[in-house]
């Protein structure tokens, strides 16, 4: 199968130009002006933009055990319609992922389901090392340690043991960072203020940034004494950007960092109107802690973007404050928001493709994704700039059925989306006679 996509303005590696793009197969072939080769599908993308599909670093899919508020199946199918081509799903399913035959069970289970490309983390518990020390890093993408309980309290709280993984664990460590004592305390003094009934706007103050400060500057503190390559997830304080470079490459980094959509998108004055739908761990926070993390994935302080995706049903989320869980989702939206801010002068093109798509394969040395290059596999995304989109319950492919973004319009959308050469999604129109592939690792 041969696709040729003609007069695309193409964003990869720090450049943006007017050219095609032929795919043979699952493969990129050929990037130019003015390629003329025959083609079982050719596609004219005049106006459109053409870059390399979004790569999510964290999401969390809720199979096994959780599969009321999403599964595999329909949450790939959403992160496509919405330009994520592959995703790196988190371990705090039912049962957690805490050993390797475990982990291969989701394999399986993406390998029979998943349109997007797939890999998952190992989790980390007190006493799991034997088995994170078989990870074939080869073939998964990283551990994940839960520095802070959030859904499924995964919490490592260990210290001889934090320390034991952080010196012997030889592949990516990832770090969900806040302080659970500092949060127990914050909670108990706001319960009792206000009972069960703990206003939504206390979320920053009880998952305060000094419990993500705590948490980060600790993990930060491990890392640097082992030596171990950490990568610290969904930055929500402007204090905790104080912990990362921008005066070495990327590459060069053993200490790198992720931002989240709802991080640089929501605040505390949004709390009022979408109350427990943009309660997060770490918690949405001030509007200068957004404008200081966009800013920071400016200058390269924060190399990578990231969604968090994770669903619960509406009936769990309208809840009182305690009861209502954490975490929303968000992959069908992540790049139309990122598009937008692009919009609004806020981030470049160049910037939203190398933070979402290079820097993560980079990250992870992920092998042959991430680029528009010969020899890597199509994993693309067209977008186009004129053609709005407003989120609504009608157009919404997540199993929950929700969206912190429901009534908003993006003034971009995702026009066709590429999965390994195959068109998965075409114009609002889901195809998913091909799935995706378990993504591999050159380490």
């Amino acid at each position: 199968m041969r696709t040729l996509i003609k007069n695309a303005t193409i964003i990869n590696e720090d450049k943006q130009f007017k050219g095609d793009v032929l795919i043979e197969d699952e493969f990129i072939t050929e990037v130019g002006e003015g390629i003329d080769k025959p083609a079982d599908k050719t596609i004219d993308a005049s106006g459109k933009i053409l870059i390399p599909g979004m790569i999510d670093d964290q999401v969390h899919f809720r199979e096994p055990g959780l599969t009321q508020k999403a599964e595999i199946k329909t949450e790939s199918r959403a992160a496509v319609a919405g330009g994520i081509t592959s995703y790196m799903e988190m371990p705090n399913t039912i049962p957690q992922a805490t050993t390797i035959d475990l982990l291969e069970d989701k394999y399986k289970r993406a390998n029979e389901v998943s349109l997007a490309n797939y890999s998952f983390y190992m989790g980390t518990t007190n006493k799991n090392l034997d088995e994170l020390l078989k990870i074939d890093q080869k073939k998964i993408c990283g551990v994940k340690i839960f520095m802070g309980s959030s859904t499924g309290d995964m919490v490592v709280d260990d210290e001889k043991a934090l320390e034991k993984t952080f010196e012997e664990v030889k592949t990516l460590i990832a770090t969900h960072c806040e302080n659970d004592p500092m949060i127990g305390e914050n909670a108990k003094k706001y319960r009792a203020k206000y009972g069960e009934n703990v206003p939504i706007e206390c979320h920053p103050d009880i998952r305060s940034r000094e419990a993500c400060y705590k948490s980060s500057s600790y993990a930060k503190s491990l890392a640097d004494k082992y030596g171990t390559r950490l990568h610290i997830l969904h930055i929500s304080s402007k204090e905790e950007l104080d912990l990362f470079r921008n005066d070495i490459p990327m590459k060069e980094k053993h200490v790198t960092s992720e931002a989240c959509i709802h991080h640089m998108w929501f605040s505390r004055e949004d709390y009022k109107e979408k109350g427990t739908h943009i309660k997060w761990n770490p918690a949405v926070k001030e509007r200068e802690d957004a404008e200081a993390i966009l800013q920071a994935v400016n200058d390269d302080r924060i190399d990578v973007i990231a969604t968090d995706h994770a669903p619960h049903t509406l009936e769990e989320k309208d809840n009182t404050y305690f009861k209502a869980p954490s975490g929303g989702p968000l992959v069908q939206h992540a790049l139309p928001a990122l598009f937008e801010f692009w919009k609004q002068g806020k981030l470049t093109l160049e910037k939203i493709v190398r933070k979402t798509s290079h820097n993560v394969a980079d990250m992870f040395s992920i092998e042959k994704r991430g680029y528009i290059k010969p020899g890597y596999y199509a994993d693309l995304v067209l977008i186009d700039p004129e053609k709005p989109l407003t989120v609504s319950k009608d157009n919404l492919l997540y199993k929950c059925g929700w969206s912190p973004f429901e009534g908003t319009t993006f003034q971009c959308s995702i026009d066709k989306t590429f999965v390994n050469g195959y068109l998965a999604w075409d114009n609002g129109q889901i195809h998913d006679q091909q799935l995706g592939k378990r993504l591999t690792f050159n380490r």
